[in-house]
């Protein structure tokens, strides 16, 4: 009898240890599942952040076309002028003379500018610019 107690006491205490084991197996798979849940989060977020670059970087190469036909089509516009400015003053002794000739002095400062650096400078120089003379008066030269 005393054999079957100590047997049976062997089948508790091997109960006990066994749920023990499966109440700390449980708390490992609920902790291997907020892992999981944490990392899944993880991937989600970097696969939107490439689907998004991605996107962006189709959009820029499309821009970037868009630039580069707008960029080829004003480089023939500017052909196209040059050409007939020049069938003109080829044809026009009048128009050869005019365009030959120096500008006024007032319009050749409105040309001229320093060189700038940063468009700060040019919007510092452009604000604080030099006043041209006004033309309906005398300037005493």
């Amino acid at each position: 009898m005393r054999i079957l107690i100590l047997l049976m006491l062997a089948a508790c205490a091997l109960a006990g240890l066994q749920t023990w084991r499966i109440g700390g197996l449980h708390d490992e798979a609920d902790q291997a599942q907020r892992i999981i849940g944490t990392l899944s989060a993880g991937i989600e977020s970097r696969d939107n952040v490439i689907n998004r670059l991605n996107d962006d970087a189709v959009t820029r190469e499309r821009q970037e076309q868009s630039l580069r036909t707008k960029l080829t089509r004003a480089s023939q516009e500017a052909r196209d002028r040059e050409v007939h400015l020049q069938r003109l003053l080829n044809e026009n002794q009048e128009m050869r003379d005019w365009y030959g000739a120096r500008l006024p002095d007032g319009i050749g400062r409105m040309h001229a500018r320093p060189a700038f650096a940063n468009a700060a400078d040019y919007l510092r120089w452009l604000s604080g610019g030099d006043e041209l003379s006004d033309t309906g008066k005398l300037t005493g030269h």
